[in-house]
């Protein structure tokens, strides 16, 4: 009696069945949502990382302060100038969704603008609230008196309107492009030099403006071509070129607006040291006799470095960057130990093996600056070999 009769084992089998479809249904829902949780991780994953959301560094006026160091989206920076200068350009600048900051980049001018000696071909300087003005001599014009005035007879900056009769009688007359319509009936040619070449939010050449009929001509200083885009100017390479003077023997660098000839020289002998030229830039030293100390303490290395420079740049800005391939002792230390402008000038550590030549003042070109680097190397404090750099830098009387 205890036994199941046929169709209650059935019955029981049945129940098994369904038993095992829920679970298997429900083991199927938890893998299939497994699988769906992992796609979702993996697509995370591989979606390229997104960048911080800040706006690219700003360069502090010379002669000014910048207010506020985040450079996220949407906040703001603002600058104020010191003492003495007043600010020209945006005030404040706003870090923008595109990463890009709203406004121009200020600068700090001096109160007395006239004391830069702004106006050319003897132009005379007066000084206002807001800016300068240039009373130029006859045959000058422009801001700074930079454009040459064309004969009154030249009548190419003048010219006849056309007019053209209208339905009611009136009269309607038009100029040419580059040209407007003066009280007398004349069409005047418009001085896009006067107009905009003086401000540096509307400046339309990078150097000097030339006024021509119904249009202008942006000029660039010797040394320069002028771009592609007509305003801008851009650098010569006279060595590439060829266009150097330099005489056989001398290497040519190319500078900002011009070239120098140069010719390292490794140093006389003296004291048992003496150095042999390695390539053109380098200098190594000839094996030391063992019981001279001088030869020992002597430069391992002497290395020339030629460096262009733009006038006037933002600083603190690194220069140069010397560093050792084979390290072997315990601590390398780097000083500043001659030259010209050594004032301009200061060195740091940027990791264990690199140091750093800084900029820390803007120069005013032309000037040529020459500073001497040293780089030791120790072990428990005793002086395992050092390296001399020999740094020249050429400042452009530019700022392009």
């Amino acid at each position: 009696q205890e036994c199941l009769n046929r169709q209650q084992a059935l019955s029981v089998v049945r129940q098994m069945q369904k038993l095992l479809v829920a679970q298997e249904t429900a083991h199927l829902q938890g893998t299939r949502g497994l699988r769906h949780q992992l796609s979702i991780l993996q697509s995370h994953l591989q979606r390229p990382a997104k960048r911080n959301e800040v706006c690219p560094q700003l360069a502090v006026p010379l002669n000014g302060r910048m207010l506020g160091r985040s450079l996220r989206v949407g906040h703001e920076v603002h600058f104020v100038c010191d003492t003495g200068f007043r600010l020209v350009g945006s005030e404040t600048r706003t870090c923008r969704h595109n990463r890009t900051w709203s406004g121009t980049q200020p600068f700090c001018r001096s109160i007395d603008d006239c004391s830069s000696n702004p106006c050319a071909n003897s132009g005379t300087c007066v000084d206002g609230n807001q800016s300068y003005t240039c009373l130029c001599p006859p045959g000058w014009s422009g801001s700074s008196c930079q454009s040459p005035i064309y004969s009154c007879s030249n009548t190419s900056f003048s010219r006849q309107p056309r007019c053209a009769e209208g339905r009611s009688g009136s009269r309607r007359c038009s100029c040419d492009t580059g040209f407007q319509l003066q009280p007398g009936g004349v069409c005047q040619d418009i001085d896009e030099c006067q107009l905009y070449q003086s401000s540096p939010q509307t400046q339309i050449c990078l150097h000097d403006c030339l006024n021509l009929p119904g249009s202008y001509r942006c000029l660039c200083p010797p040394g320069y071509l002028l771009h592609a885009d007509r305003n801008a100017c851009e650098d010569v390479n006279e060595c590439t070129g060829k266009q150097h003077n330099c005489s056989q023997g001398d290497l040519c660098i190319n500078t900002f607006g011009g070239h120098r000839c140069v010719r390292p020289k490794c140093p006389l002998p003296r004291h048992n040291t003496s150095y042999v030229k390695t390539s053109a830039f380098q200098c190594e030293r000839n094996p030391c006799p063992m019981d001279s100390r001088a030869c020992h303490l002597a430069a391992n290395s002497i290395s020339f470095h030629y460096l262009p420079l733009q006038a006037n740049r933002t600083v603190p800005r690194v220069l140069f960057k010397m560093s050792t391939t084979r390290f072997v002792g315990d601590s390398l230390r780097f000083a500043i130990t001659g030259g010209r402008g050594q004032g301009l000038f200061a060195v740091r550590r940027s990791d264990r093996q690199t140091g750093e030549l800084l900029l820390t003042s803007p120069v005013a070109g032309p000037a040529t600056l020459e500073v001497e680097l040293e780089m030791s190397e120790f072990s428990h404090k005793v002086l395992l070999g050092k390296h001399i750099f020999k740094v020249t830098a050429f400042v452009s009387p530019y700022v392009f």
